[in-house]
């Protein structure tokens, strides 16, 4: 799924052009921001409150446990809407400085109350350790919103950036809903298999709003401040000596087209990174503190060899990357630039989740808060001086901080020892002789693409020999 959602952003970016993708991205962050509103932590905490009810066998609770996180998530949702529709003027003519109508910031409140009880039921599923019908869900939801998406375009691509933002968030709009109506099929006949005994539970309003509440407080703030990043960058640009068109393109070129590419692959880590979540609260119930170090040690092993081979990539076959992917070598100077950051991306993804899973979730958000106070602080005042390096130094700070912050937070929490030679220096020798014996392979090919990817694969299949040799 995450291949063709890649394929299809690729598409996306090349039928609409940076400059779009740049505009995109700044209406995708007011999307994200009424997302964070509408769903307020109230996925995690039926995921948490549910998986603590299963480890207790008391099946009637669990359910009545996600019947009342729908509720608080529907009226969250209705409220999202609400507000976001009211503040659309200010935020077409203010923040987005005119470049799009009011109309693409209507079309997302249309989905916003599908998306937050979309998010209970996804907690649901998690908590039960049906993930597979998560992933069903997630497979239609992206078929009906890439067939949705590309009927739009064909007849908006040249009507100018607003009809594109127009076409490209009732896509998404569209598949929410029948994603939701799947959700709620799901989820009615899973819950018939469940225990129909009936419990009196007592204050499970509070219960979750405990758990949602503080995730919720903080995830407001970060989800402000992230969207206020991303508005700052091409408007600190344009100071920098930019023009607000190319300031837009740059930005696009950056965080539309290099980022997804570098989280690309992060889809293998997330599989099962989500599903600690669950893992660790479970974990955590039983009070199996020496499981909970056990997983981690494996998790971390799997995720360091897998990150390092992934930014490796990136690093020595940057061209290649961005020949195949974008048909030009636009990417390929900022692919190679924040490869590195993969390892650190990858890792802090399984870290977070752990610690959610630990209820550490408010530690969590309060670490994100400061990364970025740190990272809006030298986008302000740092790009102006060094236009684009400045911005790439800001998401090289930011990650970094990100990690090691989170990482002594769970190295404290599971009193972790950290086999550095193992983790990270084995991995790192092992790719610069992968490389090395890489480079002595005579690979040819008229077809570019083929030669590309034999040569890829040659460095993949070297590495794999060496780290399981």
């Amino acid at each position: 799924m995450r291949g063709v959602g890649l394929i299809f952003n690729i598409y996306v970016a090349n039928q609409v052009g940076q400059e779009a993708i740049g505009i995109f991205s700044l209406v995708m962050s007011v999307y994200l921001f009424a997302i964070t509103f509408a769903s307020s932590g109230i996925g995690l905490a039926c995921t948490c409150i549910v998986s603590e009810e299963i480890e207790k066998n008391d099946f009637a609770s669990g359910l009545k446990a996600v019947r009342t996180c729908m509720f608080f998530s529907l009226i969250l949702g209705l409220s999202s809407s609400i507000l976001l529709f009211m503040f659309s003027p200010i935020i077409s003519d203010v923040w987005l400085q005119g470049s799009v109508s009011k109309m693409p910031i209507y079309t997302i409140c249309l989905g916003l109350p599908l998306i937050s009880i979309s998010s209970v039921i996804d907690g649901y599923f998690s908590s039960t350790g049906k993930s597979f019908k998560i992933a069903i869900s997630d497979f239609f939801e992206l078929s009906i919103k890439i067939i949705s998406t590309i009927f739009l375009l064909k007849y908006t691509v040249n009507e100018g950036i607003d009809a594109i933002c127009c076409s490209l968030i009732l896509g998404d709009v569209i598949s929410e809903f029948f994603s939701f109506l799947l959700n709620i099929l799901l989820f009615y006949f899973d819950r018939k298999k469940m225990s129909k005994k009936r419990s009196y539970v007592k204050n499970m309003g509070k219960r979750i709003l405990k758990i949602s509440f503080p995730v919720a407080i903080t995830s407001y703030i970060r989800s402000g401040l992230s969207s206020l990043k991303q508005f700052l960058i091409p408007m600190r640009l344009q100071i920098s000596g930019l023009n607000y068109s190319l300031a837009i393109s740059k930005y696009g070129l950056i965080t539309g087209m290099a980022m997804p590419i570098l989280m690309f692959a992060s889809f293998f880590i997330n599989s099962f990174s989500a599903l600690l979540v669950p893992e660790y609260a479970r974990l955590l119930a039983g009070k199996n503190f020496n499981r909970m170090k056990t997983v981690c040690d494996k998790i971390f092993n799997i995720t360091f060899i897998f990150s390092f081979l992934v930014a490796a990539i990136f690093l020595f076959f940057a061209n290649e990357v961005s020949l195949m992917v974008y048909q030009n070598l636009d990417v390929a100077l900022y692919l190679r630039l924040l490869a590195p950051l993969v390892i650190f991306m990858y890792i802090d993804n399984v870290i977070d989740n752990m610690l959610k899973g630990m209820q550490a979730q408010f530690h969590v958000m309060c670490v994100n808060i400061c990364d970025l106070l740190i990272t809006i602080s030298i986008i302000y005042f740092v790009v102006p001086v060094l236009g684009v390096n400045g911005y790439l130094v800001s998401i090289i700070v930011s990650e970094i901080f990100n990690f090691t912050v989170s990482f002594l937070l769970l190295k404290k929490k599971l009193n972790l020892h950290f086999d550095f030679w193992h983790f990270c220096v084995k991995p790192f020798l092992i790719v610069i002789l992968a490389f090395f014996f890489c480079s002595f392979i005579p690979i040819q090919n008229e077809n570019f693409y083929i030669y590309a990817i034999l040569k890829i694969c040659c460095f993949i299949s070297f590495y794999i020999v060496l780290i399981f040799r």
